[in-house]
């Protein structure tokens, strides 16, 4: 790195660049106070690809792609938006850091060039990004799981017991099935943030975060043995060597330096650091205050991750905890989640909502989350006589099957709207607390979770629930951009003290962010009732799940033979 002469941070700043599943965001960030100078968003053009190609070709069920170049707008579109929006000089911006949804895949040549953008590749389905929650690869996984269990690795802790379609391997595994000329021809199969911070910089290096979390890497193992990926098709045996390469670097550390022509691009001082990517929702750990064992992260958004710290290493059912320096310097990240939360609620108000509570809704002013978040919460737990399972998009602990599928018992002539949907909202707090109960079984815990997301800012009702069936007080993270600004923290941390950020973790966390968020305890008189439900909750996801859960798995593929 070029020698830049030691300066405070008084007026130095970071730029967190954010990409999420449906747009882009960027924040510049005062690395003295965390104040946020300027923001920008901007929607990804093609969105979510489903059914079928942009050229025409259909797509299974499960199928879900985007297309690289929309993020490549993005970042040129909000980068450039903050730095034109404020008066600071470039050479005051010291680093910049990215966070993105995993593992989110695309196969590009050697020129970094995604396949899909070339275009003898534009009708091949395996050659477009595989978004982080495309699920088209769990016959792979499944696999997987088997291999595991055969060889005696479920309880290895890279691994985390059963294996998820939404991983690298099972994608680029299904990649090999589908369209071996698109896996010969990639030169690397690459997470979509690591191939931004490459465009950036240059640099052939990945994130240690999502090479831990999503690649079955970690610093002291490495990654599983050629034989063990020979054992899961002869096709795989050199896929790390051959089209992961690149030198593992952890958080807190830079990745490279801005090169002249993004730096153009871009409005920034040429050399500027870079941190590695991040998981999009362990960067919300740093931007939502969290610095102590004593705390936990919450995220409530379209989907859920629950993430904690430990002195130690912990995998299985689910939860992947194996990655030191992922998250925290020093520790071992925690990590699991549900696969649909403000997916499930959305599906639900659109889908099953009579138009007489919309219009009542939008007569009143208001949304109608928020119409049908007052009539629940004039309910008291269990009145209804409900209970759901949360699975709408697949199970990730304790299961780890994307074939299982939600349901509701307790329905009668009597249910109404409210009813389940305050039915939904506890299924997710209860599957929330399948996690933390996990947690804790292994040594993980916390006196408070913080919570992120829009739907931590926008429900009072939901973090009720979450409170009352966690029974943990909840702090509502002060920064509605919190995992934009987490990634302006690893880029103070990744640029260090000498160029005026932070050479410690806890130290820029302080300094950066403030907990003054909103506090919500739990209602001591809803506490038992929870205790209750949450009891017959896990006694109908072990019937569904493990007991009778062929009853989902023969609904699933009865549905994907006859085209659903």
């Amino acid at each position: 790195m070029s020698q830049i002469s030691s300066r405070d941070h008084t007026c130095r700043y970071s730029i967190g660049v954010d990409f999420g599943t449906l747009s882009g965001r960027a924040v510049l960030v005062s690395c003295s106070d965390g104040k946020i100078i300027a923001e920008a968003e901007k929607k990804y053009p093609h969105a979510v690809i489903t059914g079928s190609l942009p050229t025409g070709g259909q797509l299974p069920d499960g199928w879900r792609l985007e297309d690289p170049s929309d993020y490549i707008e993005v970042l040129e579109s909000v980068v450039s938006s903050v730095v034109s929006q404020s008066s600071v000089e470039k050479s005051d911006i010291i680093a910049i850091g990215v966070d993105f949804t995993s593992c989110t895949m695309l196969p590009i040549d050697s020129n970094a060039v995604p396949l899909c953008e070339r275009e003898e590749f534009r009708p091949h389905r395996n050659a477009w990004v595989k978004l982080w929650n495309h699920h088209g690869a769990q016959k792979q996984a499944d696999r997987i799981s088997e291999l595991l269990a055969k060889e005696g690795l479920e309880d290895d802790v890279r691994f985390g017991g059963r294996i998820s379609p939404e991983l690298m391997i099972p994608k680029v595994t299904e990649t090999i099935e589908e369209d071996p000329e698109v896996y010969e021809t990639a030169d690397e199969f690459i997470e979509a943030g690591d191939w931004i911070t490459r465009v950036l910089t240059g640099s052939r290096s990945r994130s240690c975060s999502m090479a831990g979390y999503k690649m079955w890497w970690n610093r002291e193992l490495g990654y599983p043995s050629e034989d063990f990926f020979a054992d899961l098709s002869p096709a795989l045996k050199e896929v790390i060597r051959r089209k992961m390469p690149g030198e593992i670097v952890d958080m807190g550390h830079a990745i490279g330096l801005l090169s002249p022509e993004w730096a153009k691009r871009l409005s920034l001082q040429e050399g500027t650091v870079v941190a590695p990517a991040i998981i999009d929702s362990h960067a919300g750990f740093p931007g939502s205050g969290a610095s102590s064992p004593s705390q936990m992260m919450l995220v409530l958004g379209t989907s859920s991750v629950l993430l904690g710290m430990s002195s130690h290493p912990f995998s299985g059912s689910g939860v992947l905890g194996g990655v030191k320096n992922a998250i925290v310097p020093g520790y071992y990240g925690y990590e699991s989640g549900l696969a649909a939360v403000g997916d499930l609620l959305g599906w639900f108000t659109d889908r099953c909502v009579p138009p007489a509570l919309h219009r009542q809704a939008e007569q009143e002013g208001i949304s109608i989350h928020a119409l049908l978040s007052r009539l629940a919460a004039e309910k008291q737990p269990g009145e209804s006589g409900l209970l759901a399972l949360d699975w709408w998009n697949g199970n990730k602990t304790p299961y780890v099957d994307g074939s299982l599928s939600g349901c509701v018992v307790g329905m009668s002539m009597q249910t109404r709207p409210e009813d389940l949907y305050r039915a939904l909202v506890e299924a997710t707090a209860f599957g929330t607390k399948e996690i933390l109960l996990l947690y804790e079984e292994n040594g993980c815990s916390a006196d408070e979770i913080i919570v992120s997301g829009g739907i931590a800012k926008k429900n009072p009702f939901v973090l009720q629930v979450y409170a009352d069936i966690l029974n943990r007080k909840l702090r509502v993270s002060e920064s509605s951009q919190a995992a934009a600004l987490g990634s302006a923290i690893y880029g103070s941390l990744a640029a260090g003290k000498l160029r005026g950020g932070y050479d410690d973790y806890r130290e820029a966390v302080e300094h950066m962010t403030a907990l003054t968020g909103q506090v919500v305890v739990p209602n001591p008189n809803h506490v038992p009732v929870y205790e209750e439900m949450f009891s017959d909750y896990r006694k109908l996801s072990r019937f569904m799940g493990q007991g009778e859960g062929e009853i989902m798995h023969h609904l699933y593929l009865r549905k994907r033979h006859t085209g659903g």
